[in-house]
Formats: C-alpha cells, sequence, structure tokens
C-alpha cells in the first residue's frame, strides 16, 4: 500500500489523501476545496494530483467545504465510485456544495466586471449547481462504531470526531497477502467538553494514522466562559460605542454555537436589546439540518430540550434570506449583530459586510475561529492595517478583536486525549496533516515524547510507502 497528500500537507485546507492498494484500488479520504490561499487558492483548487476516474471510494469525514468542497469536481472529472459518509454529513454536504456553487457564481460575476474593465479574461467557476445534482445519488449513508465491507479484503468503521454534525474519524481495515493493517484518518478532531456535541469516540488499535493538527502547538480558552465574553463584546460595540458587531463565521457549527450562547445570554437576560441578524441562507438551512438529527447532540443539550424546544432561537434573532434584504444592513446605522459566513471571511456576504463597515471605528469585527493567514480573516487577526477586499484596498479602522475559546477543532490536549486510546508502539507510521508547517513540527515533537516512534510531516503530493 501507498498513500499519498495531497492537500491539508503542510497547510491547513484542500484535505484530500489517497490510498492506493496493491491491487491498484484507490480510496481517497476527503476531497477538500483549499481556501484562503491568497493567489494559489484557484491554481491548487484547479488540479486534484491525481485521475478522478481512477479513484474507486471515497470516504468522506465531515461536511465542511475544506473537507467535501471539491467532491463536485471529483465527479465531473469522471469519479463513478460510491461516497460513504454519516446521515448528518450526507444531509449537511448536500447544502453546503449548493452554497458553494453559488457563492462561485456570484463571486465569478463580481470580480469579472472589474476583469473586463480592465481588459482581462474571465474567471470560470470550478463547478456549477448541475454537477453538484450528479453527486447527490453516489451518497451511501453509514453509521458510527459499524464496521462494514466496501468490498472484499476493505472494511470501514466511522467514530465519532466531535467535530460538528456528523462528523467521523474514518478507519479502513485492508487485508492484502493475507495480512491486515488498519488505517485510521482523524478527520477534524472535535473538543471534549463541547457545549453541544458528544466527545469524540475512542477506537481500534490502527497501524497507520492520519491526524489533523490545527491546533497542535495552542490550549483553548476556557469554553465555560465563552457566553460572557460574547456579551462583553456585544456591549463594548453596541451599548458603548452604539456600532455594528460583525461576526464572520462557518454556516455549520460555529453560527449555531453563537446561537446558541445568545439564546443562553437571552433567556438569563443579559442581552442588550440589540437585533441580531444571521446573514447567511445556508445558516438559516444547516441549523434546521442540524435541529434535526438530536442523536448527535451531547446529554447537556439533550437535558435542555426537555425545557427549551430550540436551543437556537431568541427573540431578537433575525434569518436574512434575499440579497435586498443583506444589501440593507449596510443601510443600517442603529447598533446590531451581523453573523454571516464564511468563517475566514474569504467568500460570501461576509466579505460585503467587512468592506462597508471597516472603515468605521464604531464597529467591530470579531473573529471566532481558525483563520488561514493568507485569508481575509487571517490578515485582520494578524494587524494588518490595510487589507485587500475584491481588488480594493481598504484601511481598518474598525477594531479586530477575537475568541479563541469557540474552535470546533481540538487543541494540543485534545489531540493527545483522542490519540490516547492506541498503543503507541504499535503505530508503525504517524502523518501530520492539517495544519501549519511550523505547528506541525512542534505536534511532531510532542508525539515523539509520546512514544510515537516514526511521526512524519508529508509535504504536499508526498508518497509514502507503507511500512509491512
Amino acid at each position: 500500500m501507498k498513500i499519498a497528500f495531497h492537500g491539508a500537507a503542510q497547510t491547513v485546507t484542500g484535505s484530500k489523501h489517497l490510498l492506493t492498494l496493491q491491487n491498484g484500488r484507490k480510496i481517497l479520504f476527503d476531497c477538500g476545496m483549499f481556501q484562503g490561499m491568497g493567489k494559489q487558492t484557484d491554481e491548487l483548487n484547479a488540479n486534484l494530483g491525481f485521475a478522478a476516474s481512477e479513484v474507486d471510494y471515497l470516504l468522506l469525514s465531515h461536511a465542511h467545504i475544506d473537507h467535501c468542497g471539491l467532491v463536485p469536481k471529483l465527479v465531473k472529472e469522471d469519479f463513478k465510485g460510491k461516497i460513504f459518509c454519516t446521515p448528518a454529513t450526507k444531509d449537511l454536504a448536500s447544502i453546503l456544495l449548493e452554497d458553494s456553487a453559488q457563492i462561485q457564481r456570484d463571486d465569478t460575476r463580481f470580480i469579472n466586471k472589474r476583469r473586463a474593465k480592465q481588459g482581462l479574461p474571465p474567471y470560470n467557476p470550478l463547478y456549477t449547481t448541475d454537477d453538484v445534482l450528479a453527486v447527490l445519488p453516489l451518497f451511501s449513508e453509514v453509521q458510527y462504531g459499524e464496521w462494514f465491507t466496501i468490498e472484499p479484503g476493505i472494511e470501514v468503521l466511522y467514530t465519532d470526531a466531535g467535530h460538528i454534525i456528523g462528523s467521523a474519524a474514518v478507519h479502513a481495515r485492508i487485508t492484502e497477502n493475507g495480512k491486515t493493517h488498519q488505517l485510521s484518518f482523524s478527520g477534524d478532531v472535535g473538543r471534549y467538553g463541547d457545549v453541544i456535541l458528544r466527545s469524540p469516540d475512542t477506537f481500534p488499535q490502527a497501524d497507520y494514522i492520519i491526524i489533523e493538527s490545527t491546533y497542535g502547538n495552542k490550549l483553548h480558552e476556557d469554553v465555560l466562559n465563552t457566553a460572557d465574553k460574547l456579551n462583553e463584546w456585544v456591549k463594548k460595540t453596541c451599548a458603548e460605542k452604539k456600532g455594528k458587531l460583525i461576526i464572520p463565521a462557518f454556516s455549520v457549527g460555529r453560527t449555531q454555537e453563537l446561537l446558541y450562547f445568545l439564546n443562553q445570554l437571552s433567556n438569563e437576560k443579559k442581552l442588550p436589546n440589540v437585533p441580531v441578524y444571521v446573514d447567511s441562507p445556508l445558516s438559516m438551512e444547516a441549523t434546521e439540518v442540524i435541529k434535526s438529527h438530536p442523536e448527535n447532540f451531547n446529554s447537556r443539550i439533550q437535558k435542555l430540550l426537555r425545557t427549551d424546544n430550540d436551543p437556537f432561537d431568541f427573540p431578537q434573532l433575525h434569518f436574512i434570506k434575499s440579497v435586498e434584504e443583506s444589501k440593507s444592513l449596510n443601510d443600517r446605522h442603529e447598533p446590531c449583530i451581523i453573523i454571516s459566513a464564511s468563517g475566514m471571511a474569504d467568500a460570501g456576504r461576509i466579505k460585503h459586510h467587512i468592506m462597508n463597515n471597516i472603515g468605521n471605528a464604531q464597529n467591530t469585527i470579531l473573529m471566532v475561529g481558525y483563520c488561514e493567514p493568507n485569508s481575509l480573516g487571517g490578515r485582520l487577526m494578524n494587524g494588518q492595517k490595510e487589507v485587500r477586499i475584491f481588488g480594493e484596498e481598504f484601511k481598518v479602522i474598525a477594531e479586530i478583536g477575537s475568541m479563541r475559546s469557540m474552535s470546533a477543532h481540538g487543541d494540543y490536549d485534545d489531540l493527545c486525549q483522542f490519540l490516547a486510546c492506541q498503543d503507541a508502539s504499535k503505530v508503525k507510521q504517524l502523518f501530520i496533516v492539517h495544519g501549519e508547517y511550523d505547528v506541525q513540527l512542534e505536534f511532531q515533537n510532542r508525539l515523539l515524547k509520546k512514544g510515537f516512534k516514526d511521526v512524519e510531516v508529508p509535504a504536499m503530493h508526498q508518497e509514502f510507502f507503507l511500512l509491512d
């Protein structure tokens, strides 16, 4: 067997890992889109790094676009195999991929108007909504905790990763030449003690492990204080400065966490009397999908549902649907909270809100999750005084804030706890993916001290022959 890393290799996005068996069968773990990589983004997404038609199976860990966003391109380029995922991942991926196609369409139109004025050739989207529709019949739902056979010699197990609704670590048990080996892929590992989701499951002993490392060198702030810290930003921006609190947030996971905390503050009569706008039709759809899978909630939320039938709703909440409604928010001068996608602020309506509000010191742009350094969100977090948005430079006058306690990714303690069910001496090779290179090197050193013998940090498109 050999494994090749065609994404999330010494970077955080574009998860794609291709396992090739001795008989030539190919299994792809995730098929994610690169996001927030600056000028490299288009080039990276244009080339999968392998022939789609040669892939036999896609094992999808979860529905975030950096893990599933190039599935329509894979199918467009003649992949005809099955796509395995949990029921919640299938439901979320269906709406996320359609939204991705629509964002590409709208952003391409906006950018091409400017390019036409400059005499430049037009951009083309990676895929269309028709390409997304071609993906849906290929999905095959699987349940947590049950081994299943996809063909003789290949068994697969999905275990709860606790990252978002439906997220999974994926385990493949391969039998070749009378020998059986297990390769385990973490997907994205969630946090132990998450406010909404169950903690990650343990998993059987693996011979090879692929593990994410987004926060492999950091410890998160205590999540128990998140509601109060969020309220401090609301009071400072909306009550004291009389401005707008703009929050870039991924439509799945982060938006629902924000609504959960705002609902908590509303129930406790702590939330200032300002309107809260969720300006993302996708976030509204995703919230409904998440509500439809309560089986993934932890015991705390299960108990809360007995007294609050909707922990993601409160009187001040308004969902924005149309483009006209979204644009009208820019004409508002009253204090308000605007939550909009994407979380890295590199696509979607949030870019327009930042563009229209970044020049006013009364406003705050609050980052509540990981941002790739080259993304708009990453540049704001890194303190840049001017940022380019839709080809124009804007001075950063608004206050830039961040809350590290809300990450859906585990920190290094969580990642080590995820691996604690493994006998390190029995793991032949461990591969670190989905992280910035300097972070991965720190995490590599930590894992070597934990007793893992062979810990690799793959480069883009690097191949490894797995040890017998």
